[in-house]
């Protein structure tokens, strides 16, 4: 390894590009490095659309963005050049973000030993021979620099604005006063998407003072909520459009937030909010939710949880850890959490 001098490093990019729940579980790296360096430039690339999970961050310099549809890989990296960063540290290790670092111009160039990409790094990451939650995994790119880690938990930044705006959207849909359960049922994989007649079938097994708060995102979440609403015979209100900043708010006003493994199941629980995670071919010892007032449900009876399949048609099992992920489950779990916030 390059030995590292630290009072050279001035200007630090760190590059993890997707997904937003990926970017919210590297925030510690940031909150670390700003610790050893807090002087420095520190800025984060990252997608377009990944720009909320760090917003607000005070710990980041800048955020710097691109567009993967029309943003060319040496348009990306004419930029970095530009910049002339001391340091660069890849948390992604993809043959995009390898050569990015290699083409950089910075002096230390930190990433993970994944084959045909360790050319790009002078400083190169071992990876672990357990597995390791994905916060642990990236914070490994500082304890190979030989940095303290003081601290390991993701952070969600939002204002008195959203918050602002998520009290008044209680108050125009008459939610206070009630048990409000939140529910985020999409995912970027069908396989981690627990069925739309699954949460209604729990919705209407609630009795009266219960109120539920339906997520979405894009317009096909829209469509699965509204299904949702729709086969639903208690009081589901949906949330208007939105962007992540103010979604996180409402979130944060529910009593408890039932989610897939999605980038909102790591915002609620960065913001602290009680979830009750569903989880199937992933892996919640590598993504699950942090803090302590959360619950994770799967269907236990399978050997094959974890598989990380992304297609169901490639699913030998026909989807059972979602298909077959009772009602009663995700039901008690909510319960057991709303009962051991109470005492």
């Amino acid at each position: 390894m390059k030995k590292v001098k630290f009072d050279k490093i001035h200007k630090i990019l760190v590059i993890k590009p997707a997904a937003i729940g990926d970017v919210l579980l590297s925030t510690p790296v940031m909150e670390n490095l700003r610790y050893r360096f807090p002087d420095a430039e520190i800025n984060f690339l990252t997608q377009k659309y990944c720009k909320e999970a760090l917003t607000g961050n005070p710990f980041i310099s800048r955020i710097l963005t691109y567009n993967l549809e029309w943003d060319s890989g040496w348009f990306i990296i004419k930029k970095i050049r530009k910049q002339r960063y001391d340091m660069v540290i890849d948390l992604f290790c993809n043959p995009r973000t390898a050569m990015i670092t290699f083409l950089s111009k910075a002096r230390y160039k930190a990433g993970f030993r994944f084959r045909g990409r360790s050319y790009a790094y002078n400083i190169k990451i071992k990876r672990r021979s357990k597995e390791v939650h994905n916060v642990d995994f990236n914070l490994d790119a500082l304890r190979i620099l030989g940095l303290e880690i003081i601290s390991s938990v993701p952070k969600y930044y939002i204002n008195e604005i959203h918050r602002e705006f998520a009290d008044n959207f209680f108050i125009e849909n008459n939610l206070n006063g009630s048990t409000v359960i939140g529910i985020n049922p999409a995912g970027t994989w069908p396989t981690k998407v627990w069925y739309p007649e699954k949460f209604s079938e729990l919705i209407n097994s609630f009795d009266d003072g219960y109120n539920f708060v339906l997520f979405w995102g894009n317009e096909s979440e829209k469509k699965i909520a509204d299904k949702i609403k729709n086969d639903s015979k208690k009081k589901v209100v949906l949330i208007p459009a939105v962007n992540l900043k103010y979604m996180g708010a409402i979130a944060e006003k529910c009593n408890v937030f039932l989610t897939n493994d999605t980038g909102p199941m790591h915002i609620a629980s960065a913001l602290g909010v009680n979830v009750v995670a569903i989880f199937g071919p992933t892996n919640p010892k590598l993504q699950g939710p942090l803090n302590s007032n959360s619950i994770v449900v799967r269907n236990e009876s399978l050997e094959c949880l974890g598989c990380n399949l992304t297609r169901i048609e490639d699913c030998r099992y026909q989807h059972k850890c979602m298909r077959e992920l009772s009602v009663i489950s995700v039901r008690t779990a909510i319960l057991s959490l709303l009962k051991s916030i109470s005492l």
